[in-house]
């Protein structure tokens, strides 16, 4: 391992690297999704209508062969993503702004730029923050801008795998009594994102993170109690319940939101809205957890 001091240095000179991928909207990546989301009308007929908001992140996923992959599943670091050292990496938060809906079928263009690398050190030990703007286009024109942050932690200290391990009698717990929130929205709605789910979502990402579906590796590499559930499906899922349940036929204008717990495979969860004060076209929207607490915390307004 190089030394911490000159590392700072080095990741900073990532700052400004771009990259420009494109894929097509594919209806396949759409009926996966569909049936994923028990979404029958849209799997038999996947342009039934434009891209839901969210589903973008179906495409544009990075492809590597199988000898560039890290122990995560992860393609290795240092070509676009800078070489952090730290082993855990994870989904932060993003902000999103659409111009307009993605179509099933089109070519689309993403062009990324590494805009920020930062070092923190806190109680969970050291971090390292990377951001990363990304721009979605096609020929009519700007689809949709986003930002993305990445954190990076070190491994698990012996306290943090001890307090983790207690989390599935916490789980058992807190499922059978009655439903205590850390936070509970005017509009609540109970899901649950099982291993299969949690693969399904995976290949159709083609996200190989193991966190995500090899149990013996999240609970002996890295410490978690189970399967961690995606953020950016979690994010998604937001997205649906605002999109089609609680403003049906309204455009989803922008969307921001910060992770702050992680949600597993070992119970259900659950999704929340309330109206923002003093703005009718805002929703605070958020996800708690396996055990009532805040999972991911954010803010969907409608055009």
């Amino acid at each position: 391992m190089s030394d911490s001091k000159d590392q700072p240095q080095a990741l900073e000179q990532w700052v400004g690297r771009t990259q420009t991928v494109s894929d097509t909207i594919s209806p396949v990546q759409v009926r996966q999704m569909s049936a994923t989301l028990d979404d029958a009308a849209r799997m038999n007929n996947p342009a039934m209508s434009l891209l839901p908001a969210g589903w973008h992140w179906l495409y544009f996923n990075p492809l590597e062969v199988q000898s560039k992959l890290g122990e995560d599943g992860h393609p290795a670091r240092g070509d676009f993503l800078p070489p952090v050292e730290l082993p855990r990496r994870m989904w932060a938060g993003s902000r999103l702004e659409w111009t307009r809906h993605f179509s099933v079928g089109a070519e689309v263009q993403k062009t990324s730029e590494i805009i920020n690398v930062s070092r923190k050190s806190g109680r969970s030990g050291e971090m390292v923050f990377v951001t990363v703007a990304h721009v979605y286009s096609d020929p009519q024109g700007t689809l949709l801008r986003e930002e993305h942050d990445i954190v990076y932690r070190d491994s698990q200290s012996a306290a943090e795998k001890a307090a983790l391990a207690e989390v599935a009698g916490r789980v058992a717990q807190w499922q059978a009594a009655a439903p205590v929130f850390e936070r509970v929205g005017q509009h609540t709605k109970a899901v649950m994102a099982d291993a299969v789910m949690l693969y399904r979502y995976s290949a159709a990402t083609f996200n190989g993170h193991r966190i995500h579906y090899d149990v013996d590796y999240c609970r002996d590499v890295e410490g978690y109690p189970g399967l961690v559930v995606h953020g950016p499906l979690i994010a998604t899922l937001l997205l649906d319940y605002v999109e089609n349940e609680l403003a049906p036929g309204r455009r989803i204008r922008s969307f921001e939101f910060r992770a702050n717990r992680p949600t597993f495979d070992l119970g259900g969860f659950h999704l929340h809205a309330s109206p923002e004060d003093g703005d009718a076209h805002a929703l605070k929207v958020w996800a708690t957890n396996n055990v009532g607490e805040v999972g991911i915390d954010g803010l969907i307004t409608l055009a």
